[in-house]
């Protein structure tokens, strides 16, 4: 047996206190969210904007990975 009380309630209740959550959330929930402060607004539609432009490419150029010898040049006191 336990020492504390435990808290019963019949199927009736237990349905009517479900349905009156749900009508709750509902009621929340059905509610126009309030407008966007105007910064984050500006930031949607910049990124919008930006969805139609190509994105810059993060992969190197086969030129770009290419080993190239360096070249040489004359050594100054060499004349040129």
């Amino acid at each position: 047996m336990s020492t504390q009380k435990e808290l019963q309630i019949d199927s009736t209740h237990c349905r009517a206190i479900c349905d009156e959550v749900g009508e709750r959330l509902r009621a929340i929930l059905d509610r126009e969210p309030p407008a966007a402060p105007l910064r984050l607004q500006s930031l949607i539609d910049r990124l919008s904007e930006l969805d139609d432009q190509p994105a810059p490419s993060i992969v190197p150029s086969i030129e770009d990975m290419a080993w190239q010898r360096p070249r040489l040049t004359a050594h100054p006191s060499e004349g040129g």
